[in-house]
Order: structure tokens, then C-alpha cells, then sequence
């Protein structure tokens, strides 16, 4: 018998319970069994919230299990539990989702500025308020010449951009790491909203053939997928060198993920595991990173700009210098609270930096020396909300990519169980009995309402900053104040402490 102590408790109030098994027939987890009336496996249970939200009495209520352990302040509960699992199988815990630690949380120690006396907007929903962006490298200065009939044209060869209307993109999913039904629902709201989503390193099935103008797709080691169509089937090219994560290790779909529709779309057989290695096996220098950017842009007509993406790592600020001088468009920063399908829990807890320094560090350095304009830098891990995606811009950030926010928009509980494929939302599975569980309409409208709401948003704060275009915003640390955060963090992120003006 396990010694391991159920991690919740299922408590079900019977003299409400109608006994109609919604409970047993939604519980993916097989917590739920019905005898002579509904009774719970607390050991089982995830706290997925699927039982709770679909009972029609309200009957069920999951709770913390409390149960008492010696105080001790370095042998948490937490760590005697994982112990215990490690005691009884022998292997690496796996966990899901981004960095849960109670590390400081540097968004929620940043303070925006506001304008009172000059320039405050009226009404910022109402007035010309622009949150359209643009993705790709630019160029440092304009230059324009007058043609025969004295009319001005722009002799300024512009590089490839993408255009977005507001600045949050979806973060990288692959097909495989979530349903099938979860990346048509990311894909009709990138369209909707005039965003981006991306396919992440899975490859692009052909039902989303219809929305490649407001598609990512991702080259990653394991290649899958990776053919001339499935690079020109994009608004941009992704290289993925890192994720936030798991920095320094690859990625493993597990076998049982892989039915026909992920093998033909990632070109491998059923049922085989999908790895994809740390090291690109043709990348082992900055040249050798140039090459694949630029073997990328021949396949694609030099049409589209071309990102890489890194983890956050300690020396962020060098490595995304190399990469920018190396010929990318865009670089994406993926902090160490960014979410994925399945990592080591040792490394996602104690791997990588936080995004919010890594993106400042990476910043200042393009900045210093006199290259910022050569790419679009993107911040991921862990936006949450409207005032992240502001302060993130303020920071020096072009856009946002939102993953984990995303999920839960179209119903993930953050349970952390999805890499057992038993996602009982329909999002983190292959089966096809909780696949049909996501609507894909019901998904994009979901998600169109949040981008829709963090854009009004966006514009009360530009409008409290006195300002009209979120380009006004980004970069402008000035705006910004520190609160409760030491002298070298302050410095690190290159903003003043609050009660400090001009």
C-alpha cells in the first residue's frame, strides 16, 4: 500500500447529491466511482474542478487535505511527499505548468507612473488609442527621394514585418502537447484578434491551412514536421533554442501521445516517442545559428521574419546579443515561470531566472551596443494580466506571448497533471472522449474576450500615462517604480525606487 496522503479532499454533500454521475462520467482521473451513491478516491483526485463546475447541485467541494505533519521549516510537507514518491517509484517526478515556488513575483513590485496636469486622456476608449505593432527587424533612420513628378516615395528597403493589432501573442503549443480542438480554438482567436498563434514544434495540421497569416510555426531540434511548406504555411518562423521551463534540456512526447493524426503530422511512427534533444545537432555556435536563419529565410523568399527563442538564463543579455547579430528578426525570452506539457520538477524549480530581469538585462544590452532596432524582443513566462503586459512594454518589450493565461481562458484549472494526457478539459489530451469535451468555437470566443479585455485595459493605462500608441510605452522605464525591492534589483532593472520623481 502507498504511504503517499491523498493531496485533496473530495467532500460531497449527499442530502444535495441528485446521484445523476455527472461527477463519475466527467472525472478523467477515475477519483470518482459510484457504489450505492457517489463515492470519491481522494488519492486520485487533481483538483481539475471538472466535477465541481458540472454538478447541478453544487454538491461538491474539494479542499486542501490538511493534514497535520511535525512543524518543520526546512522539511516541508511538500518535500516529504515528493520523497515518499521518489521512495516508492524510482524515478523523476514530472510536473506540468511553470515555476509554482514562492519566489518574488517582480511584476507585483513594479508601480506604473501616471499623468495628472498635462496630457491625461479624457477618455481613453473612446480617443485614438494605438496598440497595433509591428514584428521584424527596423531600420535605424528613413530615408525618401522625390521621383519625376515630385512626389516623395521611400527609398528605405523595409525587412519583412508582421503586423499586430494588439501586442499579446499565444504562446508556442504543440499538437500533441495539447488537443487538436485546443490549437483550432488559438487559431480562430489569433485571426479574430488580429494576433498571432504558434503551433510550437509539433508540425501544423492541415486543418489550420486556412490560418496561416496569423501563424508561428516553430523549428525546434527534433525537426518534426519541418518541410519548405510547412515554413512558407506562416506569418513567421520560430527557432526554439530554449523554453523557460526546462532550460538546457529537450523535449519528450511520450509514445502514447502519438496516434495517427500527430504521426502524420509530425512525420514519425504511431505510437513512437517524439524527442526533441537540447542541442540542435547542427547548432553549436553562433555561425552555425546563422546559417540556420538564413537557410530559413531562402526557403521562405526572405517573406518572413525569422525568431529564435532562448530560455531565461543568467547570461540572457550576451546570448540574445549573438542571436541579433546572427540575423534574427525577433528574439523571445521565456522566463523561468513560463508553463509546458512536462518537465522534471527539479528542473523547472530550480532552473532559469526571472523574466522580468532577463528582459530588462536583454534590453539594455541591444541598446548599449547600438543594435535594439535590429530585432522585436517578445516576453514570455507567466504574463497574467493586463498591468504585466504594460509593464513588460515599459521594460522593453515589443509584445507579450501568453501561454499558461491562454489555457486557463479555456478552462484549465492549472492542475499540473498534463503530461498524463487525462486533462479532463479537453486541452492537455489525445483522447478523443475529452477532446470533444473543447468546443473550439466556444475556446476562441473565450479567448478573443481576453485579448479584447486586456486591450481596453491597455488603453486606460495608456491613457492614465498621457500617452496614445503602445510604441510611446515600450522601453520607457521612466514610467515605471520599484516598491520593496532591494537596491540591485532596482539597478538590474534599470527603474527608480517609488517616492522618487524626475
Amino acid at each position: 500500500m502507498s504511504q503517499i496522503p491523498p493531496e485533496f479532499i473530495v467532500k460531497i454533500d449527499y442530502d444535495t447529491c441528485r446521484r445523476c454521475r455527472r461527477c463519475v462520467m466527467n472525472c478523467s482521473f477515475g477519483c470518482m466511482q459510484f457504489k450505492d451513491r457517489v463515492v470519491p478516491d481522494h488519492k486520485k483526485c487533481v483538483a481539475c474542478h471538472r466535477c465541481v463546475t458540472f454538478c447541478p447541485e453544487s454538491a461538491i467541494s474539494i479542499t486542501k487535505n490538511e493534514l497535520t505533519y511535525k512543524d518543520s521549516a526546512n522539511w516541508l510537507p511538500e518535500t516529504r511527499q515528493n520523497i515518499l514518491k521518489q521512495a516508492e517509484t524510482g524515478g523523476i517526478l514530472l510536473t506540468g505548468m511553470g515555476n509554482p515556488r514562492p519566489y518574488q513575483i517582480l511584476w507585483d513590485h513594479m508601480l506604473i507612473d501616471a499623468c495628472q496636469v498635462t496630457n491625461p486622456s479624457i477618455d481613453p476608449l473612446r480617443e485614438p488609442m494605438e496598440l497595433r505593432t509591428f514584428l521584424g527587424r527596423k531600420p535605424n533612420r528613413l530615408e525618401f527621394t522625390r521621383d519625376g513628378n515630385d512626389e516623395i516615395e521611400l527609398s528605405t528597403e523595409l525587412q519583412p514585418q508582421v503586423k499586430l493589432d494588439v501586442p499579446i501573442v499565444f504562446a508556442a503549443m504543440s499538437y500533441g502537447a495539447i488537443s487538436l480542438n485546443a490549437h483550432r480554438a488559438l487559431a480562430m482567436a489569433a485571426k479574430n484578434s488580429g494576433t498571432l498563434m504558434n503551433t510550437g514544434e509539433g508540425g501544423i495540421h492541415k486543418d489550420l491551412d486556412s490560418y496561416t497569416d496569423n501563424i508561428v510555426v516553430q523549428v525546434a531540434s527534433g525537426r518534426f514536421g519541418v518541410t519548405s511548406e510547412y515554413l512558407n504555411s506562416s506569418a513567421m518562423v520560430e527557432i526554439k533554442i530554449g523554453q523557460g521551463a526546462k532550460p538546457g534540456i529537450g523535449g519528450h512526447l511520450p509514445g502514447e501521445k502519438v496516434g495517427e493524426d500527430i504521426s502524420k503530422t509530425r512525420m514519425i511512427p504511431v505510437g513512437t516517442d517524439a524527442l526533441s534533444p537540447a542541442p540542435h545537432h547542427d547548432i553549436y555556435s553562433i555561425e552555425d545559428l546563422s546559417q540556420l536563419i538564413y537557410a530559413i529565410k531562402e526557403a521562405t523568399d526572405y517573406t518572413k521574419p525569422v525568431s529564435v527563442k532562448i530560455s531565461a538564463v543568467h547570461n540572457v543579455a550576451a546570448i540574445a546579443s549573438g542571436i541579433v547579430r546572427a540575423g534574427a528578426d525577433a528574439v523571445t525570452i521565456d522566463g523561468f515561470r513560463g508553463g509546458t506539457g512536462a518537465s522534471p520538477m527539479v528542473i523547472r524549480d530550480n532552473v532559469g531566472i526571472p523574466i522580468e530581469l532577463a528582459l530588462a538585462a536583454v534590453d539594455q544590452r541591444l541598446r548599449d551596443e547600438g543594435i535594439r532596432n535590429n530585432a522585436s524582443i517578445l516576453c514570455a513566462g507567466s504574463i497574467r494580466n493586463s498591468g504585466d503586459v504594460a509593464k513588460a512594454i515599459a521594460l522593453g518589450a515589443d509584445a507579450v506571448v501568453i501561454g499558461t493565461a491562454a489555457l486557463v481562458a479555456m478552462g484549465c484549472r492549472v492542475c499540473q497533471k498534463c503530461y498524463t494526457g487525462n486533462c479532463a478539459w479537453g486541452i492537455a489530451t489525445q483522447k478523443p472522449e475529452l477532446v470533444r469535451r473543447l468546443d473550439p468555437q466556444v475556446g476562441a470566443e473565450r479567448l478573443s474576450n481576453l485579448v479584447t479585455a486586456w486591450g481596453y485595459e491597455l488603453q486606460e493605462i495608456l491613457g492614465s500615462l498621457g500617452v496614445n500608441s503602445i510604441e510611446s510605452l515600450r522601453g520607457s522605464r521612466e514610467r515605471l517604480r520599484g516598491i520593496d525591492l532591494d537596491e540591485q534589483t532596482l539597478k538590474l532593472l534599470g527603474i527608480k525606487p517609488a517616492g522618487i520623481g524626475q
